[in-house]
């Protein structure tokens, strides 16, 4: 990461954490601190003790002092941090711009077989099976993510689409692969406002349960203009390799990211990077959450 870009990544700290209210007590080291410091050292792909290190910072980030070990574990697991995580993605990731078309899709993130991590379950992947972690997303025509969630490799791609839904204002239409040809899919969709349109066998909504007039009106859809619009669902796929071609991308889990909660922050920093990267390829300005 380049000297401005790092600069409007800070600024875009700064102002998420403004907008908290104060803490009870002024700690030692500020929340911009230990966030930007989270974000420095997952940016290098290097573990959190990295980050205790003032030796490690240079260029345009090098704090007078940084805390220890403990103290920086600790503050990053606050709720705080949490809040700022997330508003700084909002921000650089232009969450309440939602483009007519969107799609959803999931990427496996194993790890090794030998793991003793207890939180990672086992789950079927492409040419197989695994254990790890699922990183579930909804993207954008522009390829942004705007919503996003990290579960174990076992939770049915369904019920993560769900709750990705759930969290947004509005839709449009929705494309998705096979996987989430479900009803409660169909009706999150159109609580939404939107379309969810997947591939269905020729047969689809002739047997005799109750079908949701939601997914009937998608399977009308697929029959009608599918392919026509189901090939627009590469974007997603191709958003979710731009994630992993660039220095700091979304890559494999290191062995130092294990168990649900590192994964998540983990993954939730180089998503964000990601969207500060798009950003100063098209020299945008973050726009307010």
């Amino acid at each position: 990461m380049d000297s401005h870009g790092w600069r409007v990544l800070y600024q875009t700290i700064r102002e998420a954490a403004s907008v908290l209210p104060p803490p009870r007590r002024r700690p030692r080291y500020s929340d911009v601190l230990i966030v930007a410091m989270l974000f420095w050292t997952v940016s290098q792909d290097r573990p959190m003790s990295w980050a205790c290190d003032r030796s490690h910072y240079y260029g345009p980030f090098r704090p007078r002092r940084v805390p220890s070990v403990s103290q920086f574990s600790r503050r990053v697991r606050s709720e705080r941090t949490w809040q700022i995580l997330d508003d700084v993605h909002r921000r650089l990731a232009q969450t309440g711009r939602i483009t007519r078309l969107c799609c959803l899709d999931g990427r496996p993130l194993p790890v090794g077989s030998c793991s003793k991590d207890r939180e990672a379950r086992p789950g079927r992947v492409y040419g197989g099976f695994a254990r790890g972690y699922k990183l579930h997303v909804l993207v954008t025509a522009d390829y942004r993510v705007v919503s996003w969630c990290v579960t174990a490799l076992n939770v049915s791609e369904q019920t993560a689409a769900v709750a990705l839904i759930e969290v947004m204002p509005t839709l449009g239409l929705v494309l998705a692969d096979g996987n989430y040809d479900s009803t409660p899919v169909y009706d999150a969709v159109a609580a939404k406002g939107g379309q969810l349109m997947t591939p269905v066998p020729d047969n689809a909504g002739q047997g005799h349960h109750r079908q949701s007039p939601h997914r009937l009106s998608g399977i009308d859809l697929y029959h009608d203009w599918g392919r026509y619009l189901y090939r627009e669902r590469i974007r997603v796929e191709q958003g979710l390799s731009h994630m992993a071609t660039f220095g700091g991308g979304l890559g494999p889990l290191p062995p130092w990211v294990r168990t649900l909660e590192r994964v998540r922050r983990w993954v939730g920093v180089k998503v964000t990077l990601y969207h500060l990267r798009r950003m100063l390829r098209k020299q945008e300005t973050p726009r307010a959450a």
